[in-house]
Order: C-alpha cells, then sequence, then structure tokens
C-alpha cells in the first residue's frame, strides 16, 4: 500500500474520520503501511487521516531513553475512546501534517484509553507523559483538529504568517 502523509492547509485533514468496522486484511495493510511511513518520517504517532484514509485509526511508536524507536513498542488503536482523563500539562508539539513548526499545547497528563487491535479485540491503556500526549494528538486528528487550531488567536495568525513565509522559502530554494 503506498501511501503519503498530507499536510497542512489540505482540507482532508479537517474531515472526522469514521469508525472501522471491518477487522480484515485492508486494516492490516494500511497499519503496516502506516508505520513504515511513520518511521520513514522521524514520527511518533501518525493517525489514517493524515494519510488519507478517513478511519479511526492511529499509531504511536515512543522512543525509549536513547531516543530510539523500537517495532516491539508500537502501539496500533482503532476505534479509540478516551474513557477518562485528569490533570494538565504542556508540551511542545510538531506534527508530521504541520513540518517544521512547534508550540507548546495544553494537554490532559493522565488518560486512560479504550480501543481494538487490529483483530478486533478490546484493549484498556493508562497513559501518562509524552505517551497520552501523543495519544490526545493523534486522536484530536481523527476528530478534524490539528494541534495548530487550538492556539490562541494572537499565536493562530502569527503561524500563518510564518507558515507561509517559510513554503514560499522552499518552494524558491527548489527553483
Amino acid at each position: 500500500m503506498k501511501l503519503s502523509i498530507v499536510t497542512y492547509p489540505d482540507k482532508v485533514l479537517k474531515q472526522k474520520s469514521e469508525d472501522v468496522e471491518k477487522f480484515d486484511e485492508d486494516l492490516h495493510q494500511l497499519l503496516d503501511g502506516m508505520y513504515a511511513l511513520m518511521m520513514n518520517a522521524n514520527g511518533v504517532g501518525l493517525a489514517a487521516i493524515q494519510v488519507a484514509i478517513a478511519k479511526r485509526v492511529l499509531i504511536l511508536n515512543i522512543p525509549d531513553e536513547e531516543e530510539e524507536q523500537h517495532g516491539e513498542n508500537l502501539i496500533e488503536m482503532v476505534n479509540p475512546i478516551i474513557s477518562s482523563k485528569k490533570g494538565n500539562t504542556i508540551y511542545q508539539e510538531g506534527c508530521l501534517s504541520v513540518p517544521d513548526f512547534y508550540e507548546d499545547i495544553d494537554r490532559y497528563e493522565f488518560i486512560s484509553v479504550n480501543f481494538q487491535d487490529r483483530d478486533g479485540n478490546t484493549k484498556r491503556l493508562e497513559a501518562d507523559g509524552l505517551l497520552a500526549i501523543a495519544i490526545q494528538h493523534e486522536l484530536d486528528h481523527l476528530d478534524g483538529v490539528l494541534f495548530i487550531d487550538k492556539l490562541s488567536y494572537a499565536r493562530r495568525k502569527k503561524f500563518e504568517k510564518e507558515y507561509k513565509r517559510m513554503l514560499k522559502e522552499k518552494k524558491n530554494s527548489k527553483k
């Protein structure tokens, strides 16, 4: 399955994703393709909508203490729902769909998530730290929300200006 990352301001990123009902080979190929793409792009999380597939699917692979990612740490979530949340934390986030931009975002510190695995088995995960932040970030994607949507009005306007300038510079450097 040939996948590519959709980048801002593509309207597909604003779509709400639909629940997965079939846990079949197509879903497995999607998950495998997303994993290869995410690792190739040096990401820690990827939602299916970021590859233009509006399904409630996300993957995560949080780096270890040596900043390395290992296949056995891959988390695949299908139809995830946060069942509880508490505390607050601020973390500087980035996104494969909004390349080269980072901003402090307010998130819940602790969450519990109910989800299904690639075979449809029901799972529950308690998370804090970077894992909790990454899950919330990817879940937002499934609802058509980007981390930049969480910025204040003034910061969002500044982002728009900076991002347009950066895209223009990239375009000019390719000439």
